[in-house]
């Protein structure tokens, strides 16, 4: 629903670098990255600017196309969730899972936040209040379709602990055990027409359009091949890199939605924790957003790169301010590296013949 930011760029960058490293090591890599381009979000965004959703999303795709080149992200495809390529395989598996009698209709009265584009509960409620990243919520009742989630709670639980690597860092997965000693509630997995028309449509009631979670995490099968003869040679995926405030989403929703389809869940996935700027939870509202393209064009790609990988954290949240990102590039990169190196080839120059220093 905007340009990208810091942290865009450092998710990204994290699966740049372990995509080549497994390619140095002689693997077959595919490496996926995209844009999440429907839901209530992006019809706001697109109706603040007086434009169509499409048109909005048209914009924003070269962007982060252009980031991603100047960052020299290695990816084998790009998804956009407004393709036809990705859009009939949700329709597919919506259907799949609603002629297994997975799927069920009904009215619901509850807590919406309109800022995450889900339904919450009360037990989510700190001291009498919703958390701060869950934006205004609101009161909300209509009849929507349900995914029976909990139906794999079970399941789930078991294969976290069966699986002790599987979310990763292990503050991540006991978040999320402990998350499900409460009883799983069903997934809302549709938004009436008449409130969100920017959507893929539910293939088996056409006056509703798919939740945009749900929508947004079949991605990871869909471009791989879904149904295809070549899907069994990418999924399950190694890896699924996020930021720790989709790791629900990622970590309850995904398996339960790929158990349901009976397919394997990914072997891992990998969530790091957010930047601050100041000590402050980067936000476009507060307007503390780091544009990428400023460090870049000012200090270079792989100073970039190298900061992001140095600083970026997985089990904390790390601290971006711009005298330590110079405390890096003249510490590490400058003196440091820059010295070893300068230091290696003059060694290499002096007592080995004909090596010219690059």
């Amino acid at each position: 629903n905007d340009r990208p930011h810091l942290g865009h760029a450092s998710t990204t960058v994290w699966a740049d670098v372990q995509a080549r490293y497994q390619r140095q090591q002689g693997r077959k890599v595919f490496f996926l990255t995209g844009l999440d381009e429907h839901g209530t979000k992006v019809q706001q965004a697109a109706e603040k600017q007086g434009v169509s959703p499409q048109q909005h999303c048209d914009e924003m795709a070269p962007h982060f196309l252009a980031l991603w080149k100047a960052l020299n992200i290695s990816n084998d495809d790009f998804v956009r969730t407004t393709e036809a390529r990705h859009k009939e395989v949700v329709q597919r598996t919506l259907a799949e899972l609603h002629a297994k009698g997975a799927i069920y209709k009904k009215k619901y009265k509850g807590w919406y936040s309109k800022s995450a584009e889900q339904f919450v509960t009360e037990k989510e409620m700190v001291d009498g209040r919703f958390p701060a990243h869950f934006g205004e919520v609101v009161e909300l009742e209509e009849e929507n379709y349900f995914f029976r989630m909990s139906d794999h709670q079970k399941w789930l639980i078991e294969s976290i602990r069966q699986h002790p690597d599987w979310i990763r860092p292990v503050n991540r997965r006991n978040e999320i055990l402990g998350a499900l000693q409460r009883p799983l509630d069903d997934l809302c997995i549709s938004r009436p027409r008449a409130r969100l028309a920017w959507g893929i449509p539910l293939p088996f009631d056409a006056d509703y359009v798919t939740y945009v979670w749900f929508d947004a995490l079949v991605n990871y099968i869909s471009i791989p091949g879904y149904g295809e003869e070549r899907f069994n040679q990418c999924w399950p995926a190694d890896f699924h890199l996020i930021g720790k405030e989709i790791l629900t989403t990622h970590s309850v929703y995904w398996p339960t939605m790929l158990h349901g389809l009976g397919l394997p869940m990914p072997v891992c996935i990998l969530a790091h924790g957010w930047w601050l700027f100041n000590q402050e939870k980067m936000s476009k509202s507060l307007g503390n957003v780091v544009n990428p393209h400023d460090y870049i064009n000012r200090f270079g790609t792989d100073a970039l790169r190298y900061f992001i990988c140095r600083e970026l954290q997985l089990a904390n949240d790390a601290d971006f301010t711009e005298e330590r990102f110079l405390q890096r590039f003249n510490a590490d990169l400058a003196n440091d590296l820059g010295n070893l190196i300068n230091r290696s080839l003059s060694m290499l120059q002096r007592y080995r013949k004909g090596v010219v220093p690059a």
